[in-house]
């Protein structure tokens, strides 16, 4: 999951806001991936429970 966590970093924009997310709060980039990769843990299962295929999101951009 670790690797997965890394190699999504790039094709998935919603993956990549969540890891930047936890480096702003001071994370280091390990602490990030292994948060990155528990997060798709969970996606993964709930997909599975709810019988559901996966739908990437937009991220949600600040507005000020």
């Amino acid at each position: 999951m670790f690797l997965s966590a890394f190699a999504c970093m790039n094709a998935d924009p919603a993956s990549r806001t969540y890891y930047d997310k936890q480096r702003a709060r001071g994370k280091t980039h390990t602490q990030a991936l292994l948060r990155l990769a528990r997060q798709r843990i969970s996606v993964l299962f709930a997909m599975l429970r709810d019988g559901t295929f996966y739908e990437s999101r937009v991220p949600e951009t600040a507005t000020a």
